[in-house]
């Protein structure tokens, strides 16, 4: 084998370290981003304890009602957040005849499987009225699906989070915490919008402070009661429409 070939053989291999450790690097650094997110309080892991009707199924945890329902909601949770963090709101929800389908994301992020909407349908054609739903980035994922499936829903309620894609505001129930600048400064709409005084970013679900979020000065209990009560108008609304 000539110089030459053995110089080009041997460039090739270093290439190819290179561009392995550069993958390995990339990797890790990845799956410690991941790994490091917010955990469901044991408020609301108690919930899966303490109730009937909730079942846990694959990466679904489904809150039925205690009268059948012909009505759902599937929930998104917001980025690095453990889904049972929202089992207290979804809770409340669901007693107010209801059917909550909260959704378990790859690595806790709801961008990496935004049209996991379509299979949680798939699984409950006894369900004629579906709504997505979603807190933070899981609300930006909700609102894309919305957008892209209209015939497929009959509207999207979003936490913290704003219309994301071509989604009719008269079909959209926003609702955020007063506390929570970010996203009062990107709404452009004022149609089904709820300001809940006091209320922050975080406390729709209960996982404790988020990093950059302000403190609220209202409880997470009084926060998520005014949501559920936001969420039954809105419902109730569009029954009546």
């Amino acid at each position: 084998m000539s110089k030459r070939k053995m110089s080009l053989r041997k460039k090739l291999l270093i290439a190819g370290a290179v561009v392995l450790a550069v993958l390995i690097l990339l990797a890790g650094a990845f799956f410690w981003y991941v790994s490091d997110y917010y955990r469901a309080e044991d408020v609301a892991l108690a919930v899966l304890s303490g109730e009937d009707g909730i079942t846990v199924q694959d990466d679904l945890t489904i809150l039925s009602p205690s009268a059948p329902t012909d009505t759902a909601i599937i929930f998104y949770p917001g980025a690095k957040v453990e889904a049972q963090a929202y089992l207290p709101l979804l809770d409340q929800i669901r007693q107010t005849g209801v059917t909550c389908i909260l959704v378990e994301m790859p690595f806790n992020m709801a961008i990496f499987d935004s049209n996991a909407a379509e299979k949680v349908m798939e699984q409950f054609p006894e369900v004629e009225h579906w709504y997505i739903a979603g807190h933070s980035m899981g609300g930006a994922m909700a609102s894309q699906f919305a957008a892209n499936h209209p015939d497929e829903v009959d509207g999207l309620i979003l936490l913290g989070a704003y219309i994301y894609g071509d989604y009719a505001p008269e079909d959209t129930l926003t609702v955020y915490g007063s506390l929570n600048q970010s996203v009062e400064d990107k709404l452009d709409y004022t149609e089904n919008v709820v300001e809940i005084e006091g209320g922050n970013h975080a406390q729709f679900g209960n996982y404790g402070p988020q990093k950059g979020d302000a403190p609220a000065t209202i409880s997470a209990e009084e926060q998520q009661k005014q949501t559920v009560e936001a969420i039954e108008e809105f419902l109730s609304s569009r029954n009546a429409a």
